[in-house]
């Protein structure tokens, strides 16, 4: 790799902002997200968004390619030493795994196959109302993070009656809920409680599986019109402006580049106003109250 290279690859991941957790971690607010990726094919994604700056590595047990990642991890050097200390790397548990033992069984797997002495985050990946086994979990996160397996823990798919159960029963806000957010689908009531108790915002699908590049009759589109840059690009750069953590996914290279290069533009007020009144009624994935994954 050219010097030159190198110093891009740099600048890359310095553009990239951090966000403050309420657990004293700093999160970088853009990630690679990996759902839906055979654990075959997930080493070279995960190699080429390194290699274009990303610092942030979004997976989950029940993306079945956790080895695939701790393959990509090792061949890069990102599993150990410096590297590895510069790296935000995130796994979520299976919900058929919640429990105390069961979840502390988890981890030990996972952090196996990820080829990693720790996990910068591990969430619950939905809360399962109807089967509640929160409680208890979060009581084996603690232990993770107590022996320095696990720096920051949080949580998926939680509304606010589920944050404010997980807090009566353990007395601890997450630091983070991961949840559907796209144009078309703000949930403004969940990041209002969100914002209100010091929980950080992560938007997973963060243009509704790519749905809301067209949304408003347009309304998208003709805002790159006016900045030059692509309605990817311009949906990102509005959360971004947000605060909220994103993880757009991509199997490509330049993709993965284009998501990154959110900064050197900014939405006027105007346009920041439009895509707020794009809000809808349909969600783009599951139902919290009814759906459990893996």
């Amino acid at each position: 790799m050219t010097e030159t290279s190198d110093l891009v690859i740099a600048a890359a991941a310095d553009s990239v902002p951090n966000i403050a957790l309420n657990d004293g971690n700093a999160i970088p607010q853009i990630g690679l997200g990996l759902l839906r990726i055979d654990d075959d094919a997930v080493a070279p994604v995960v190699e080429s968004a390194l290699a274009s700056g990303y610092r942030h590595i979004d997976g989950a047990a029940g993306y079945n390619n956790e080895g695939g990642i701790g393959r990509a991890l090792t061949a890069t050097g990102y599993n150990t030493g410096e590297r590895r200390a510069s790296l935000w790397v995130t796994t979520k548990l299976r919900d058929s795994e919640q429990g105390y033992d069961s979840a502390l069984k988890a981890f030990d797997r996972q952090a196996g196959l990820l080829q990693v002495d720790y996990v910068d985050m591990y969430m619950l990946h939905w809360p399962t109302p109807f089967d509640w086994r929160s409680g208890e979990t979060w009581k084996a996160f603690v232990k993770l993070r107590d022996e320095g397996r696990v720096k920051t823990l949080g949580v998926c798919n939680f509304l606010p009656e589920h944050l404010e159960r997980l807090h009566d029963e353990t007395g601890e806000w997450p630091a983070v809920d991961q949840i559907e957010l796209h144009p078309t689908w703000q949930q403004r009531e969940v990041v209002a409680f969100c914002k209100e108790h010091g929980i950080a915002v992560e938007a997973y699908s963060p243009m509704a599986r790519g749905a809301d590049l067209k949304a408003g009759d347009g309304t998208i589109e003709r805002i790159a019109a006016t900045h030059q840059v692509t309605p990817a690009q311009v949906i990102l750069r509005w959360h971004i402006e947000n605060g909220t953590i994103i993880i757009p996914k991509s199997v490509h290279a330049e993709r993965q580049r284009e998501n990154l290069d959110l900064f050197g533009f900014a939405l006027t007020l105007e346009e920041h106003a439009a895509i707020d009144a794009l809000d809808g009624p349909t969600r783009a994935g599951h139902d919290p109250m009814t759906f459990s994954y893996a």
